[in-house]
C-alpha cells in the first residue's frame, strides 16, 4: 500500500514509517505536551530524512491514524503535523475536510487549525493526567 511513496534510499530504521501504532503513540505524546510537530521533525524521529516521497507516505499513515482515532471517538492527531514554514498542515489535510472551505494559507486557516489543535491537546493532556 505504501511502497509507491518510498524511494530506493536504504534506511536503517526499516519499516518504522509504516508503523501506524508507533506514529499514533508519538502523536498522542506530542499532543499531551501541547505541541505540534513538523513533517520533517516527525520523519527524523522515525529515523528518516525528509524527502517528498517519504512525506507522502507519512501522510497516508496519518490518514490511518485519524481513521482509527475517529473509530475510538478520539480527536484527530494529523492536525498536529504541520509545515515548518507556516505551521499549517499540507494540502492533503485540507482537501479531505468537510468542515472548512476557506483558503488553506491564511489567518482564517490558522484560527481553524488552532481550534482543532486545542481540542486534541486538551483531550490528550487529560488522558495523560488520568494515567499518572
Amino acid at each position: 500500500m505504501f511502497e509507491e511513496f518510498t524511494d530506493d534510499e536504504p534506511v536503517a530504521a526499516g519499516a518504522t514509517l509504516f508503523d501506524v501504532a508507533l506514529v499514533e503513540r508519538l502523536l498522542q505524546e506530542t499532543a499531551a505536551k501541547g505541541k505540534a510537530v513538523s513533517y520533517s521533525e516527525l520523519l527524523l524521529i522515525l529515523g528518516y530524512r525528509f524527502t517528498r516521497p517519504k512525506m507522502r507516505a507519512l501522510c497516508k499513515v496519518l490518514d490511518e491514524v485519524d481513521r482509527r482515532a475517529a473509530l475510538r471517538g478520539e480527536p484527530e492527531l494529523a492536525v498536529l503535523v504541520v509545515r515548518e514554514g507556516d505551521g499549517l498542515p499540507g494540502q492533503g489535510w485540507w482537501v479531505g475536510r468537510r468542515d472548512y472551505a476557506g483558503p488553506w494559507t491564511s489567518s482564517e486557516a490558522q484560527a481553524f487549525l488552532s481550534k482543532i489543535q486545542r481540542k486534541t491537546f486538551t483531550f490528550w493532556k487529560r488522558r495523560a493526567k488520568d494515567k499518572a
